[in-house]
């Protein structure tokens, strides 16, 4: 859920600026998932510019007050969060953690890096929201490791049916800077993208796993 259209519009605009979000209809993208698209999101690129990085930092800490007030740590998914998380978290004033995909296979075989002790608040930093589960993977590992969990915010989210059933199920609250509908819209006002390209990007929205160039 976006919590306030200029942001998005700006964020939107500031992705598109940066080529942190790539749009190609006519030769998509194959990811990891097997799924074809016309776009692609890399949200990392953000940290190579300082103004950019400073206002996702400053938008997403203000949602973070606004919305769960200062929880007593917050965590970045690993890998695409840990840089824009520990922003957040050193303009809040917090501790940082992150939390990888699976515990390590040598040492410690920690999942999740840094301190954490039971019952502490947790509010989680996501870059990139797609069907949700790696977002969700995270959760559920803090949750083992006794923390409360305030909610997520993310810097963008595709919005797509099966992410938002996967949040309402895990009964996770979820906010994004900006989402696909922003970014279509902004891409379209820019002149970034041409009309017959705005409709393949809107039926690819519509049915992604299945959809073919």
């Amino acid at each position: 859920m976006v919590l306030d259209k200029d942001t998005a519009k700006k964020t939107a605009e500031l992705l598109l600026q940066i080529n942190a979000i790539k749009l190609n209809p006519e030769n998509p993208f194959s990811w990891a998932s097997g799924w074809k698209s016309p776009i692609y999101c890399d949200n990392r690129i953000l940290l190579s510019y300082p103004s950019i990085r400073t206002y996702i930092r400053e938008e997403i800490g203000k949602q973070v007050e606004s919305l769960y007030g200062k929880p007593d740590v917050i965590a970045g998914v690993a890998t695409g969060a840990i840089g824009i998380g520990m922003l957040v978290a050193e303009y809040l004033g917090l501790p940082f953690i992150y939390v990888r995909p699976e515990p390590k296979s040598h040492g410690r075989q920690n999942q999740i890096e840094g301190y954490l002790e039971a019952n502490q608040t947790v509010v989680v930093i996501e870059d990139l929201i797609s069907t949700g589960k790696s977002s969700l993977n995270a959760v559920d590992a803090l949750k083992e490791s006794g923390a409360i969990i305030k909610g997520m915010v993310a810097i963008f989210t595709y919005g797509f049916d099966i992410a938002n059933k996967n949040f309402e199920d895990k009964n996770i609250d979820l906010h994004t800077l900006s989402d696909y509908e922003h970014l279509v819209q902004r891409a379209s006002e820019t002149n970034y993208i041409k009309k017959e390209q705005l409709n393949t990007l809107m039926e690819w929205r519509k049915n992604p796993s299945q959809w073919q160039p």
